[in-house]
């Protein structure tokens, strides 16, 4: 059964709070970082990415950027920008883009939970990244990035987030790329206690996104227990920060593809070669509308692509992804591409970029072939983690992203 942790938020005051929060650390790379926090102090990067106050030329994981980072943090807190909450507390954080909605309980997912496998994951982990987040925890001693968790709904958790956004909000602001940030505190120990038994009935957490921060944050989690004699259980590193959405507020965006070359072959052998495995169709819109169909873009038009049955195992809940099916039945045998996640001749690009930006990238001559995906439903990641598997790299793209800085976790 799943635990949640309240913890005393290390947040902004009030006026700080749109200044403060930024995208995560992980969708932004050093440069455009840079930009982001040109002419405020205040901003989190500061913190997350701390090379955007290094010169260029130092190494991402010196010394120096993970001593900076806890500077900076120190900085925040005692210049009055960042102040911790009197008593541990709950918080509801809802993110508004577009049309779509989601409101999610910030909250201290246990490491025991993760050990046990009560927190289900999907994805492999790189050490190089592990180690890198641990730097920056233990340095600063807090967590900054949320971990992003899904569930299964509970109509009693639903009924208490409803009532609690009724009320009037901590924080309620609109970030530069449109999407609004609303979040309220949950101080009451008697609405604490509520949200912990409701939670004791949900079987499965399941990682949607920051495996790499949940793994680091049980890494030190279980250094600490180790160190200490007195180990209780309660202590803080017990627990990494996380946002949880109930399933039905989650959405999957397509993580699409573009290859350099068509591995020597001109286009009509390229063509040639799919048909054993797809139904080629000339004139295809932009976005696939089923599973297992795909759109391609080359030669400045769209091509259809209809797995054909038999040409991948419906019933194994990895193979049957589209991703899977088109890294078996074209990427690796067609065009040579046999690990995705080394080969310099495959890219990834978010849905939240667009099938224009597709096209864009195979205009430039920059890329052949680009292949926009249908997302991944939240049915088969759910299925993946319950399987014990793992999803092929570029699976998933979860959009609003969380905003870093908004409540920080103190270890």
């Amino acid at each position: 059964m799943a635990v949640v942790w309240p913890f005393r938020g290390l947040r902004p005051l009030k006026e700080f709070a749109e200044k403060v929060a930024a995208p995560p650390y992980d969708v932004l790379d050093s440069d455009e970082a840079r930009v982001m926090v040109a002419g405020n102090p205040y901003c989190i990067l500061h913190v997350t990415k701390p090379e955007v106050d290094l010169d260029p030329s130092v190494d991402l994981y010196d010394p120096s950027v993970y001593a900076r980072g806890a500077a900076n943090l120190r900085k925040m807190m005692e210049g009055g920008i960042l102040k911790q909450d009197a008593c541990p507390s709950f918080y509801f954080y809802r993110q508004i883009m577009g049309g779509h909605s989601q409101t999610g309980l910030v909250a201290g997912a246990s490491i025991e939970d993760y050990e046990s496998n009560v927190i289900r994951k999907h994805e492999f982990t790189r050490k190089d990244k592990e180690e890198d987040r641990i730097r920056h925890i233990e340095a600063q001693n807090a967590q900054v990035g949320p971990v992003f968790l899904t569930y299964p709904d509970v109509d009693g958790v639903n009924a208490v987030a409803a009532r609690i956004c009724a009320g009037v909000p901590e924080y309620d602001f609109t970030s530069p790329d449109g999407v609004r940030h609303t979040l309220w505190t949950v101080p009451d120990p008697a609405d604490v206690g509520l949200i912990q038994r409701l939670f004791a009935d949900v079987p499965f957490l399941y990682v949607a996104d920051g495996h790499h921060r949940s793994a680091a944050g049980t890494i030190i989690g279980q250094r600490r227990r180790a160190a200490n004699p007195g180990h209780t259980g309660r202590e803080e590193y017990n627990f990494f920060l996380s946002v949880l959405f109930p399933k039905s507020h989650m959405r999957i965006m397509p993580y699409n593809r573009v290859v350099a070359d068509l591995s020597g072959m001109s286009s009509q052998e390229f063509l040639a070669r799919l048909a054993g495995s797809f139904k080629v169709t000339e004139g295809a819109p932009a976005e696939p509308r089923a599973l297992h169909s795909f759109s391609m873009y080359m030669d400045g038009r769209w091509i259809g692509l209809e797995a054909i049955p038999g040409s991948f195992p419906e019933s194994d809940p990895v193979l049957s992804l589209d991703a899977s099916i088109l890294q078996a039945n074209l990427l690796a045998p067609v065009l040579g591409i046999e690990d995705p996640r080394t080969s310099r001749r495959i890219d990834f690009v978010g849905g939240i970029r667009g099938t224009a930006e597709l096209e864009k990238l195979v205009d430039s001559g920059r890329y052949r072939v680009a292949f926009s995906m249908v997302p991944t439903t939240m049915d088969q990641l759910l299925a993946v983690a319950a399987s014990g598997s793992v999803m092929p790299p570029k699976s998933t793209w979860f959009e609003p992203k969380l905003r870093s800085g908004l409540v920080i976790h103190v270890l």
